[in-house]
Formats: structure tokens, C-alpha cells, sequence
């Protein structure tokens, strides 16, 4: 199959496939003698995981890694047990992060009940005296 046909099937950019070509996660497939490239199954299946891995959010590097481990079969999987406990934590990180986020924009949002002009809004009153606290120190 052409490169439009995968990425086709597989949702993903014709770009990102060319990158992921060019930094190992897929391999290079064989040409045709009028040049173009013939991806094969295993280039389908390959592409569709990685796909997924990058759905849950899961770095390049973390992907090339279990694609190690799928290439590897019979080594231990302890290895893919720390990567995964680790992309956990950060997502843990990242929803702590997220949920103080959402008090501190209701807290904002408390600010303006009502709708009234610009000059009264406590909304904008609050961001631009919050920038002034945070903003650029004076010599």
C-alpha cells in the first residue's frame, strides 16, 4: 500500500509517518520500481501502535522503547511495568496540576457574577493586578 492508503487506515498524517521514518520508529519500506514507497502489513500494524501509544499520551521515546520490547519478546517485562508506573505519576502530576487550575479559575470566575461594562469587571481586575505581582522587576 502507498503512504495515503496507510495513513488512511491508520488516521495518521502522511508527515507524521515521514517523520516517524526518519527517526526509527517506523521502519523505511522497500520501494516500487516506479519509485513509490510499499508499506506492508507489519508497517500497518506497527503504525497502529504507535498511534495508540501516542493516544495515552505516551512520549516518543516511551514508545520506542516497547517497540524494543515488542522486537525482544523473551526478556523480562519489569522494564514495561516502570515505564508505564512512571507515565502514571505524571499523569497523576498532570490532573493535580489541572484540578488547581480549575478552583483557581472559579475563584476568577466569582470575581464577575453579573454582566456590566468593562471598567467594572472583577474578572479583568484581578488579572491585571495579578500581573503587576508577578510581573517584570524594576532596576
Amino acid at each position: 500500500m502507498r503512504i495515503g492508503e496507510l495513513g488512511n487506515e491508520t488516521g495518521v498524517d502522511i508527515e507524521t509517518i515521514r517523520h516517524y521514518e526518519k527517526i526509527g520508529l517506523l521502519s523505511v519500506p522497500p520501494r516500487e520500481p516506479n519509485g513509490y514507497r510499499n508499506y506492508e502489513t507489519s508497517h500497518l500494524e506497527r503504525l497502529a501502535f504507535i498511534r495508540h501509544c501516542r493516544a495515552l499520551d505516551m512520549p516518543l521515546a516511551d514508545v520506542k522503547r516497547l517497540l524494543d520490547f515488542i522486537t525482544h519478546p523473551e526478556v523480562d517485562c519489569g522494564e514495561i511495568n516502570r515505564l508505564i508506573d512512571a507515565h502514571l505519576h505524571n499523569i497523576r502530576e498532570r490532573l493535580h496540576s489541572m484540578q488547581s487550575l480549575e478552583k483557581q479559575l472559579e475563584v476568577l470566575r466569582a470575581r464577575c457574577g453579573d454582566s456590566h461594562i468593562v471598567r467594572d469587571c472583577g474578572i479583568l481586575s484581578e488579572l491585571v493586578a495579578a500581573s503587576h505581582k508577578t510581573g517584570v522587576k524594576k532596576d
